[in-house]
């Protein structure tokens, strides 16, 4: 394995944002812009924009923000994450990936505290696609990423009964257990209209999903469910009776309040939202390519969407990321370049120009009913239960720690342990996999000396009081100790110990610290220690530590056949006097 290279993670086009393929004048599909693409982007852009308006005001509202907070974030985000992104069909918006931990963050520090997140946030995401990691966020492990996802669809459905059932609640605790509390103490002072409202919606959406699923089911139960109200007077709580409205037009640009203290408690929840910014806006991104067989440039993807957290903030929104959801509609809509994204965030600011009063009636049950099927969806217990019968033991524990955190404690320290405890679970992996293993055991036969190894070649005839030992997979810190304990296992002191590392692809600095470490511990033993047969990078890595050095360039050969040489006693001549 080669030295680890930068070059080969960054390179300059990875920050050449998708939009400025339609100026190219090379030989880019995208080239061949005319009106009739203008057209598609357009209707493509427009019916996103109509989807993402409930989405948009939803998601914020649960987060506890306004529902003008969530439209500013369309908009701002929205744009620049189409205009600078690294992928042709994305939408940016808020998501419910957000909702749990914006909720904290406005709980603790207010929505001046959010804005400093986010800001953090942004200039974390571009410098996360600068220094070239949009290429390693995908590998980040499954059981984590399901694990809270799962568990932010189950806190974002249970944060809506309060809405949905119309429960005389002044503040819901962002507790999950004290919550429900507040939901069982309360239960008698549920609204039936107010719950016909939802369960209305919800049918509605879900009927139109399953009958026509070309149109968009959650604007169709918004609408349709704020019709009725409207038209029969319906007593329900609106986003006017509890917001007054949504102004019409853009705030004034918001600073961030810097300070150090509020920096550093902010850090937890910054890194939180940079990470699941990144995870899903690359998942986004990969479902369309599978979609459309284009292929998305993740480091742009990750500059554009940090650039777009900054707008928002600045607007004095919420985080903002890659919708799934959005983007696939906005494919399905026949959009082809980012120019729909671009309509998409217009078409949200021409309707807070114009007709941000309608927005006024729209029953808050309604978009409860909204969030409670996003949530479901984002939930899928199909696949986490496939998980948890299916997948190995450490992965099923890595997947219910995470899910169970998630919803026990907080988004942030769920992720958190989720990473550490998939750290460990690779550990464990890598120590299974990389053997020291002795001549007598090359490969998973047991072979003697002089015949056949795993790798289908003789072993040369050495003398008996060599030792052979062949290190196979990464030398880590997780294995360096298994070389330690040779010496304890060896009956009989050898004369000299040769150690194979052709299968050894990296080393890092335990690694070396273990060679050094046995390597005092043959000389005190007066055995000769000979490394053959070793690979670029942990050769690199040796020279630069010094070890070769210390052992002696000739002590490491090319080959095992060189290595047993150097074992054999040389024969002198000696003449008779």
């Amino acid at each position: 394995m080669a030295p680890f290279n930068l070059a080969k993670l960054v390179s300059l086009k990875d920050f050449i944002p998708r939009t400025f393929e339609l100026f190219s004048k090379q030989g880019s599909p995208v080239k061949a812009y005319s009106l009739q693409s203008l057209g598609k982007d357009c209707i493509a852009g427009v019916t996103v924009g109509i989807v993402a308006l409930p989405l948009a005001m939803a998601f914020s509202i649960a987060a506890g923000g306004s529902p003008a907070q969530g439209l500013y974030t369309a908009i701002a985000a929205g744009f620049f994450i189409s205009f600078l992104g690294g992928s042709k069909y994305q939408i940016g918006g808020p998501t419910g990936a957000f909702v749990v931990i914006i909720y904290g963050v406005i709980t603790r520090h207010g929505i001046g505290g959010l804005i400093v997140a986010t800001t953090m946030a942004g200039i974390i995401l571009v410098l996360m696609g600068v220094s070239g990691l949009g290429r390693l966020i995908k590998y980040i492990p499954y059981p984590v990423t399901t694990g809270f996802t799962t568990g932010i669809g189950v806190l974002i459905f249970c944060q809506q009964i309060k809405d949905f059932f119309g429960l005389a609640i002044a503040k819901t605790s962002p507790e999950f257990f004290a919550s429900w509390g507040q939901y069982i103490e309360a239960f008698f002072t549920l609204t039936p209209v107010t719950l016909g409202v939802g369960l209305g919606t919800m049918g509605i959406i879900l009927l139109v999903r399953k009958l026509y699923p070309r149109l968009p089911a959650a604007v169709v139960g918004v609408l349709a469910a704020t019709l009725v109200c409207y038209f029969f007077g319906l007593d329900t709580e609106t986003i006017g009776t509890r917001f007054g409205g949504i102004p019409q037009g853009l705030p004034a640009p918001v600073m961030p309040a810097l300070n150090w203290a509020l920096i550093r408690d902010l850090l937890p929840d910054t890194f939180t939202i940079a990470l699941l910014a990144a995870i899903e806006s690359l998942l986004s991104a990969v479902v369309a390519d599978t979609m459309t067989g284009d292929r998305h440039n993740a480091n742009m993807e990750l500059v554009a969407q940090g650039v777009g957290n900054i707008a928002a903030a600045f607007m004095g929104g919420i985080p903002a990321t890659g919708a799934i959801a959005r983007t696939a509609t906005n494919i399905k809509s026949g959009a082809v370049s980012p120019v729909s994204g671009i309509v998409h965030s217009l078409t949200l600011l021409l309707f807070i120009l114009f007709l941000a009063p309608v927005a006024s009636v729209i029953p808050l049950a309604c978009l409860s009913a909204v969030l409670m099927v996003m949530a479901w969806d984002m939930s899928n217990f199909a696949r986490f239960i496939r998980i948890v019968r299916r997948a190995p033991k450490s992965d099923t524990i890595v997947l219910l720690t995470t899910f169970v955190l998630t919803i026990a404690t907080d988004l942030t320290f769920a992720v958190e342990v989720g990473m550490i405890m998939a750290v460990v679970l690779f550990l464990k992996r890598i120590i299974e996999v990389t053997e020291i293993r002795n001549g007598e055991k090359i490969g998973s036969l047991e072979v003697g000396i002089g015949n056949t190894g795993s790798a289908g070649t003789a072993l040369p005839e050495h003398p008996k009081d060599v030792e052979i030992y062949e290190i196979t997979g990464p030398f880590f810190f997780g294995v360096a100790d298994m070389l330690q304990h040779i010496l304890r296992k060896v009956a009989k002191k050898p004369s000299a110990f040769i150690l194979r590392m052709r299968d050894v692809p990296a080393v890092d600095s335990t690694g070396i610290t273990a060679l050094e470490s046995f390597l005092a511990q043959c000389r005190q033993g007066k055995i000769k220690l000979i490394i053959s047969e070793v690979r670029e990078q942990p050769r690199h890595a040796l020279e630069k530590a010094g070890f070769i050095a210390e052992l002696g360039a000739e002590n490491v050969t090319a080959t095992l056949e060189d290595a047993i040489r150097l074992t054999k006693p040389v024969d002198f001549f000696v003449p008779d006097f």
